[in-house]
């Protein structure tokens, strides 16, 4: 996991706008799903966020591939990082909180430093990541509640389905590693968002009906957060920060989402968290800073 131990000011006041920005996504996707079926809101996620990054990406001149090799890439990559994920966090929104959502959704940290130790021979987990995976894991195990996966009821189905999500993304990060190297990331992101919305408009056409724009403002309010700001801004604002600031600073982002989601939800739907979602998030947030590593070393120092 690169790292630049140092953040620049630029580089954290980025990073605060993203968690920001992806920490009202959930609210936004919530409101737009009282209209739209779940299939529905993804297509609308990806399908318009794709027009405004190839037009991004025609301003800017860059040189769109032509190898079918690339595109049968993206579509894996739309396939695991877009049209999986999304609708099962849709999905699951349906029954569960907003904020609940986000902490499980922090999760992908911890799945992706996994998944990277198994494909990859340079992200070996050492002592230090075992421990933050395994609190990771408790932590999101604590968050559910043992007794809610034991029932198997329809919200310990919705949180399960989160976590199936987060392990799609993290997959996404292995193939992209594997296969998409060597792009400029706004022809990347573009790209990923073509194969993903090649996959979710036909099925939520069968899945769902016929796609209609004749929704309500708040629908439509709610549908061009997602699409504009936390989909294809924030791609822009995503690769931005990774240039300037490494992917191991970048992974911060995932503690600043939760609170703006747990936040947003209480005060626009009334929602409220049990104790052990909180208790849930704060362990793994320790298990995302102990992966980290700059407490840990900053500790050894003071020795």
């Amino acid at each position: 996991m690169a790292q630049d131990k140092n953040i620049s000011p630029l580089a954290w006041g980025l990073l605060a706008l993203l968690g920001l920005i992806w920490g009202g996504s959930f609210l936004s996707i919530r409101i737009a799903l009282d209209e739209v079926g779940v299939f529905t809101s993804v297509a609308h996620r990806t399908g318009w966020a794709m027009l405004i990054l190839w037009g991004y990406v025609l301003l800017r001149g860059l040189p769109v591939p032509k190898d079918p090799r690339i595109w049968f890439g993206f579509l894996v990559m739309g396939l695991l990082n877009n049209a999986i994920p999304f609708s099962l966090m849709a999905w699951g929104q349906l029954t569960i909180e907003t904020g609940l959502t986000s902490i499980l959704n922090a999760s992908t940290a911890i799945f992706g430093v996994l998944l990277a130790a198994c494909f990859f021979a340079d992200e070996s987990l050492s002592v230090r990541k075992g421990i933050g995976v395994l609190l990771g894991f408790f932590g999101v195990a604590t968050a559910i509640g043992l007794e809610h996966l034991l029932a198997l009821d329809i919200r310990s189905l919705a949180q399960l389905a989160i976590i199936a999500g987060t392990i799609s993304y993290s997959f996404a990060g292995v193939w992209a590693r594997k296969r998409l190297t060597g792009l400029a990331p706004e022809v990347a992101a573009a790209g990923m968002l073509t194969g993903s919305t090649l996959i979710m408009v036909p099925m939520a056409w069968i899945l769902e009906g016929p796609i209609t724009l004749a929704l309500q403002p708040i629908t439509w309010l709610a549908i061009g957060y997602y699409v504009v700001i936390a989909t294809a801004l924030a791609y822009l604002l995503y690769y931005r920060i990774l240039a300037i600031a490494g992917s191991g600073n970048l992974m911060l982002v995932t503690l600043l989402v939760p609170p703006v989601a747990i936040l947003l939800g209480a005060l626009v739907l009334g929602e409220t968290l049990h104790t052990r979602a909180y208790v849930g998030f704060a362990i793994l947030a320790l298990g995302l800073i102990i992966l980290d590593g700059r407490a840990v070393d900053a500790w050894r120092r003071g020795k």
